[in-house]
């Protein structure tokens, strides 16, 4: 089997409380988007989120966790509050991102993992 590869995963992945080991297994670098459909700030960044899976395409995997959907991957993790990204890489958090920010903080996050 070969590797799989982050070249065509241009948007965010469903992430579940089935898959996520798995995800993390799969892709070395994997930020998670913890939200909620309620969730005002959740939804003001989905399309950053978007644009940041497109952007880093090759490099970094984006999945998105609904936290009403999955409880036990939301418990597992302690989240809190949302808007939260998990910023996972070869399957450990490495950093934790709570709340809506701007796309360039995100961004100066994302360039010291890759």
């Amino acid at each position: 089997m070969s590797d799989v590869s982050t070249q065509n995963i241009e948007k965010p992945i469903i992430v579940s409380d089935r898959n996520f080991d798995q995800t993390l297994k799969t892709y070395p670098v994997v930020v998670v988007d913890c939200w909620a459909t309620w969730c005002a700030p959740c939804r003001a960044i989905a399309p950053i989120v978007d644009q940041l899976a497109k952007e880093y395409s090759g490099k970094v995997v984006f999945g998105k966790l609904n936290v009403d959907e999955n409880p036990e991957t939301t418990q597992r993790f302690g989240i809190m509050a949302i808007p939260t990204l998990l910023v996972m890489k070869d399957a450990k958090e490495v950093d934790r991102i709570v709340g809506a920010l701007p796309k360039s903080q995100l961004e100066a996050k994302l360039k010291d993992l890759i």
